[in-house]
């Protein structure tokens, strides 16, 4: 038998759990080999993970692979999952409107590809050994990052012990690690949203390989799970957590699975959005700080990046650039009102749009699909800093606007009456402050403060570099209002009386300045520092970590803080929070180095300003990026 090689670098177990047909084109056989019928067999052992091929019949050069059942084990219960007669490449290719698929590359991207006779053997894909950081792990340590105090020190040790194995290597960590907590819920899973500060933390302090597992793994258990009554999710759909679960085999034999839930389970029964817009994300962050390129080459991994911008992007009856998204979708993962286009999921789109631009291999197939994504960040950029933005200037706009307007040169294009202008805005927004909506809907605008989708839109550049610079100015000035005593308020204000019952439906976790509520949340400290860093403003990250570590530890790390300043723990928040703990740590070791944080954010994309979308018809419009974005370019 010969060896074949399927990937230069490949580090991750493949378990009969993980490896699905839906998923399989990872392995990408050449064209010039199609056997019929392979029978896989899968096990797990320790630290090696083999596949045998086993030939049944004599291949055949011009048809395509044909594969048996595999075997999938869930819960004590056995289920198959069979190919159809159809090319094993499009078992994995990307169907949509910009003409993406796998097949054409696999013969030059699957590295040292022989195959000789009848037999074939795989060579173990392995999960273990240390990661080759390159550069990252070395500037690191030449920079000192360690845990000095006590309260880092125990930090570290609690996220080490947060950390989930699967067939005997790191794969993530659960969202809480509490020993006496007796009802855990899901919070004995791994998200993949609750993972990423996780995985800074790890990747800053030169362990990248955790990381590269739950990428991995993460991407094989990519859209195939049903959700609810028999519905499957979009092709491309990330899950929003998974578990290890044990299950018994034959003989006394038990083997490791991945359970992933795509929302089948959740509270609510909604699909994660934001979890294949977290995925892509890390995924250049782990480049960007281990110098380890290889990973985001890798012909499965491009193919998932495709498969969740295929999603993303894909054509509907909205006519917003923006993301429309369902309620409880994202974060605020509860009945809050924010369904339509939430500030949180365009800011992480554009950050999503951003990396990918960046990670995928340049062929002929993705020209398409690149010149997409320009168009639509061009177009979401003008959308969200033309009319999302608000200050005192907009607020008095907005005052006096007209409605019932009918024509492209509306001023009112959205049909926003100023009676919806909250009272509570007129005295709290700042003369040299501004900030995005939460949220920009036909005749409907979210006046409430979103702090994740505000910080992430300067993380991200959504907003010009004067709308960044105002954001952190008004959260300056009414520190006392979105830090508190604990760094940071979710949203402001609440939702109280009448209002809280209509829009959240009397929700008990929701109530006022408590959850999604109006709860102060610790994991927000990182976005606050990383978007700091970014516009040079350092002295504030520093203001809100001290405030962090204070306290963190003497509450044992809480999930949230309730009430208006944040001065308890809140009502149903979980003990030793894992992405409180990381967030705290990656938020430290960016501020001891700050040129680390500079791997993690962009700049304002120039060349994006001269793609004029409005420009491709004669319509008569007469916004175009181009100029309304340039006019408010800092230089």
């Amino acid at each position: 038998m010969n060896a074949i090689h399927f990937f230069r670098k490949s580090t991750m177990k493949v378990p009969s759990r993980v490896l699905s047909l839906r998923n399989a084109s990872f392995l990408g056989f050449a064209r010039s080999f199609n056997p019929s019928v392979f029978e896989r067999k899968l096990c797990c052992k320790k630290k090696d993970f083999l596949l045998n091929f086993n030939q049944v019949t004599q291949s055949h050069h011009a048809y395509p692979f044909r594969f048996l059942c595999f075997q999938r084990i869930v819960n004590d219960t056995q289920k198959l999952r069979c190919l159809p007669s159809s090319s094993f490449v499009q078992s994995r290719a990307v169907s949509g409107p910009y003409d993406v698929s796998t097949e054409a590359r696999v013969a030059s991207t699957v590295r040292g590809l022989s195959t000789r006779g009848n037999d074939i053997h795989v060579t173990p894909l392995v999960v273990g050994g240390n990661v080759a950081v390159a550069e990252g792990e070395n500037n690191v340590k030449k920079n000192g990052v360690s845990a000095k105090s006590e309260v880092e020190k125990e930090a570290w040790r609690l996220l080490k012990d947060a950390v989930v194995t699967y067939c005997g290597s790191p794969v993530g960590t659960v969202a809480a690690n509490n020993p006496g907590d007796k009802q855990p819920l899901n919070y004995d899973q791994v998200f993949i949203r609750d993972f990423v500060p996780s995985a800074l933390a790890f990747l800053l302090r030169g362990e990248g390989e955790i990381v590269e597992n739950f990428l991995l793994h993460t991407l094989q258990l990519q859209s195939w799970e049903k959700t609810v009554d028999c519905y499957s999710p979009g092709q491309g759909l990330m899950p929003a957590s998974f578990k290890v679960r044990t299950v018994p085999l034959e003989d006394n034999k038990f083997e490791e699975v991945l359970d992933p839930d795509f929302g089948e389970s959740a509270i609510g029964r909604v699909a994660p959005v934001d979890s294949g817009l977290w995925w892509i994300i890390l995924l250049r962050a782990y480049g960007k700080i281990t110098g380890d390129y290889s990973l985001q080459e890798r012909v499965d991994v491009q193919t998932g990046i495709r498969l969740i911008l295929n999603l993303c992007l894909a054509d509907g009856f909205d006519m917003f650039p923006s993301l429309l998204v369902t309620d409880g979708s994202c974060m605020i993962d509860r009945r809050m009102g924010i369904h339509g286009h939430p500030l949180e999921i365009q800011a992480l789109f554009c950050s999503a749009l951003r990396c990918s631009r960046e990670i995928l291999t340049a062929t002929g197939s993705s020209k398409n699909l690149v010149s997409a994504i320009n168009n639509r960040l061009s177009a979401l950029s003008f959308h969200v800093r033309e009319y999302c933005w608000v200050d005192m200037k907009k607020v008095n706009e907005i005052y006096r606007y007209k409605t019932e307007e009918y024509s492209m040169d509306a001023t009112n294009k959205f049909n926003i009456y100023p009676e919806q202008i909250p009272s509570w805005l007129m005295d709290w927004i700042p003369e040299k402050g501004g900030y995005l909506l939460g949220n920009l809907q036909p005749a409907h605008m979210d006046f409430r403060f979103f702090t994740l989708g505000n910080l992430w839109s300067i993380v991200s550049s959504l907003g010009t570099p004067k709308q960044n610079e105002a954001i952190l100015n008004l959260i300056e000035a009414k520190w006392d209002d979105i830090a508190g005593h604990m760094p940071f308020k979710i949203c402001y204000p609440a939702l109280e009386n009448e209002e809280w019952r209509i829009i959240t439906g009397s929700d008990p976790k929701n109530t006022p300045w408590s959850y999604h509520n109006g709860g102060s949340w610790p994991t927000l400290l990182w976005q606050f520092t990383l978007a700091c860093i970014k516009m040079g403003r350092l002295e504030l990250a520093q203001k809100a970590v001290s405030l962090a570590e204070k306290r963190l530890s003497i509450d044992r790390w809480p999930e949230y803080y309730d009430t208006r300043r944040g001065k308890f723990i809140g009502k149903q928040s979980r003990l030793y929070q894992t992405w409180t703990i990381a967030g705290f740590l990656t938020s430290k070791m960016m501020v001891e180095n700050p040129q680390m944080a500079s791997l993690l954010y962009w700049e304002e994309d120039y060349e994006l300003l001269d793609i004029c979308v409005c420009a491709l018809n004669k319509s008569g419009r007469k916004n175009c990026s181009r100029g309304a974005a340039k006019s408010q370019i800092l230089v």
